[in-house]
């Protein structure tokens, strides 16, 4: 049952229906008329909402049904695959700024209920049962008319009351129905029995009024609202993104409940080998010290130390006061970078002009042997680096390799080299200078988007080749959305037959990967599952794997589908989101990865946490994994198919080494051998034997010209085939067919076609996809009459 949101912790399940008879009573009086509207307020603290913009958040009154079904279910669980159909579903109205908190909104009900009815009176006879609603926010993305919870967020927000309590975790504990009933003779329970459950054999049962009716089953017993207009204001389900607010407590009671929690929640502790004990021991003093001395400055430091002794991209902390040394310390350079090739040597690949390293004679591809008297690769390792903490040695090595030229400006530097073609190593002295021109160049984000940038940007290589660079999944995914459906379709319409996905400069967002790579398959991909913190769930550390919740690439469900080769690049400046996608792409058959490096290797969603003087703080709360059960990204990465070697050729080429990797993979993978099939002529079928991945070409005189029927068979009608026509040394297809209307043992062709004279053209005979294999029959025949 898909009714929780992406960004919601808990999932709603109702419960178990069984028999009481109706209790003579009525839950209104008679004369009144029923619910006829809705409104409510809207209250949030997780404000991601306005990412999406205004025009997209939407109200929507649900069909409820599946609470029932799922009760009378033996083990109690929902449907993992159900979702709200469109007619179950009716929308409401946004009455005020979505983006400022509490926001209202109004559902004037429909005369047709919305739902399907279930008989829940438990008298034992067959009656026509109630309708049952319940309304929530969902981010409509798509600008249709309901909600399609398979692609569309929901916003946490819901009439109903949910726990994240393990044994409680599918039911709603509280909130508001709307009840629909045709007349005045259905049932409805009016509170929980012994076993607290709703929709069980105990539980007592009053009789509904015709019309709606509002049920808030948060009171004992329930209390029945027939107002004209009843109010119902929307709930903040509990979520991971939901933050732990110590901004209250001292810096001592605020740090042993961070590490409490972290204890508890944070999700790579074996993994990781995260000691929790031995950083208290550490850290504790320095914040019990920063708190005797009132020191604010030194309680950042201390946090952020510790965020940097745990192992986790995800792990970090906005510290204003700390940004002064990182200034100070980083300040200097000597205009010169420098990258670790692939079999151990580091080489200098940039060198700013006038700068210290290139006046002290270093040229570009010379061999660092030793900084500051210590071999090279004994340094780097000692470097304080100031992006840290990471998941993957790639990346910390690669900041390593950025800080180690970083210094107080002024500062002495001491450096052992060896320039290309001198077989002299010498040692240069050097003062660093203030010059961010080298230290620019060696981000592994250089190259990134402007912050103007469209979410993604396409275009068509020199190649003939797609483009997309995908800048961000945090702004504006509705933008991104539509313009990748737009992206697809004309990748389609024009006939490109592969695509480059960019994801160098992607540092994450939403996870948008089920509505990106489902234009990529035809069949529902399992993806992986999550372990996620749930006390009680009675696992060894209290993470717990839904069974209900399995991620999957689904079909984009309007059938828009493309099927060429696709190269996805990747970077260690993908991180979280970004690399959720690339794994996603990873899995298709279509689909190659390229890159130098693997992704950043951030494996989980995250939980905020708040520390005195506001400060924000996160860290990993869930466990990304794949079909298997296995870690699917923290500490991995998207790793790639084709690793691009870092050498001199590729550090020192023109262009870009990834996207000509990229399009030279595609050349590959797309070039199609197409075999002579000789000539083929009116009233003589041809036979051929077509094999997956090539195609036959047949050459056709059109003669005097005419119109023609030309049909590809086969025995059994079963091969699917797709024959193009083009005129002779052209390469543009003229037409096309991959699915004859009259069926039978004929797979495609052209009826009725009018060819004009003296024309060479070439029939090509090709499987669907160029995936099929089998014996056929091409055959030309003039139509009657011509």
């Amino acid at each position: 049952m898909k009714r929780n949101s992406q960004y919601i912790y808990a999932n709603l399940l109702l419960l178990v229906l069984l028999a009481l008879a109706i209790m003579p009573a009525f839950a209104q009086d008679d004369d009144d008329k029923g619910v006829t509207v809705i409104t409510g307020e809207v209250n949030y603290t997780v404000g991601f909402l306005s990412d999406f913009g205004y025009g997209s958040v939407t109200v929507v009154l649900s069909d409820s049904s599946s609470y029932v079904d799922q009760a009378r279910r033996p083990d109690r669980i929902p449907d993992p695959d159900y979702v709200v159909p469109e007619s179950g579903q009716f929308l409401g109205y946004v009455t005020s700024d979505p983006l400022v908190s509490p926001f209202t909104y109004e559902i004037r009900l429909p005369i047709v209920p919305v739902g399907e009815a279930r008989d829940v009176d438990n008298n034992g006879e067959d009656n026509p049962g109630v309708v049952i609603n319940d309304i929530s926010v969902f981010v409509n993305v798509y600008g249709t008319v309901y909600w399609d919870q398979n692609r569309e967020y929901g916003a946490g927000f819901s009439s109903l009351l949910t726990t994240t309590e393990f044994t409680r975790r599918y039911e709603p504990i509280g909130g508001k129905f709307v009840v629909w009933s045709p007349d005045n003779e259905q049932g409805f329970p009016s509170g929980l029995g012994e076993d607290g459950l709703l929709f069980t054999d105990d539980d007592p049962i009053i009789t509904l009024q015709a019309g709606y009716t509002v049920v808030d089953i948060g009171t004992d017993p329930f209390t029945f609202d027939r107002s004209a207009i009843a109010t119902v204001d929307l709930v903040e389900q509990e979520q991971s993104l939901q933050p732990a607010d110590y901004t209250n407590l001292s810096y001592t009671a605020a740090f042993d409940a961070l590490i409490d929690q972290m204890r508890r929640e944070y999700s790579f502790t074996e993994y990781k080998g995260v000691d929790w004990d031995a950083l208290y021991e550490e850290f504790a003093p320095r914040i019990a010290e920063a708190e005797a001395n009132n020191d604010a400055a030194a309680f950042q430091f201390a946090i952020r130390d510790f965020t940097w002794s745990i192992p986790d991209g995800h792990v970090g902390a906005n510290l204003p006061l700390t940004n002064d040394e990182f200034f100070t310390n980083t300040d200097g350079g000597l205009g010169m970078a420098i990258r670790e090739t692939d079999d151990g040597r580091v080489i200098v690949n940039y060198l700013t002009p006038g700068g210290p390293a290139e006046n002290a004679g270093i040229q570009l591809g010379a061999e660092i042997f030793a900084w500051n008297g210590v071999p090279i690769l004994e340094a780097l390792p000692e470097v304080v680096t100031y992006a840290a903490p990471y998941s993957t040695s790639h990346n910390r090595r690669l900041q390593e390799l950025r800080y180690i030229t970083r210094s107080v400006v002024g500062s002495e530097v001491e450096v052992k080299y060896q320039n290309p073609d001198s077989e002299e190593t010498q040692t240069a002295v050097m003062t660093s200078v203030a010059e961010r021109d080298s230290w620019r160049f060696s981000s592994i984000a250089r190259g990134s988007a402007p912050p103007t940038a469209l979410p993604v940007e396409f275009s068509v290589l020199d190649s003939g080749y797609g483009y997309a660079r995908v800048n961000t999944f945090s702004e504006n995914p509705t933008i991104l959305l539509s313009n990748w459906e737009w992206m697809v379709k004309t990748l389609n319409a024009n006939n490109i037959p592969g695509l480059v996905i960019d994801l160098r400069w992607n540092g994450g967002g939403y996870n948008l990967y089920n509505q990106l790579a489902g234009y990529f398959t035809r069949e529902e991909v399992i993806v992986g599952t999550s372990a996620n913190y749930v006390p009680g769930s009675g696992t060894p550390d209290e993470f717990f794997v839904d069974p209900i919740d399995i991620d999957k690439i689904r079909p984009n469900p309007d059938g828009i589908y493309y099927g060429g080769k696709i190269v996805v690049i990747v970077s260690p400046n993908c991180a979280s989101a970004c690399e959720f996608f690339g794994y996603a792409l990873s899995l298709l058959d279509n689909v190659t990865v390229v890159g130098f490096y693997p992704t950043a290797g951030l494996g989980g969603n995250i939980t905020p946490v708040y520390l005195p003087g506001g400060l924000y703080f996160q860290f990993t709360t869930g466990r990304a994994l794949d079909a298997e059960g296995n870690i699917r990204l923290e500490g991995i990465g998207v790793v790639p198919d084709i690793d691009v070697p870092v050498n001199e050729e590729t550090l020192f080429a023109e262009g870009d080494v990834l996207l000509d990797a990229a399009v030279a993979h595609l050349d590959s993978a797309t070039s199609i051998p197409v075999n002579d099939g000789g000539v083929v002529e009116v009233g003589t079928p041809v036979e051929g034997e077509l094999v997956a991945g090539e195609r036959i070409a047949y050459t056709f005189e059109t003669g005097d010209g005419g119109t023609f029927d030309i049909v590809l068979s086969d025995p059994t009608g079963n091969l699917d085939t797709v024959l193009r026509i083009y005129v002779a040394g052209q390469t543009s297809v003229v037409a096309e067919n991959d699915d004859d209307e009259k069926g039978g043992t004929v797979n495609s062709g052209f009826r009725g076609i009018e060819l004009p004279a003296n024309f060479t053209l070439i029939l090509e005979v090709a499987g669907y996809e160029d995936a099929q294999s089998g014996t056929f029959t091409l055959t030309i025949t003039p139509v009657e009459g011509e």
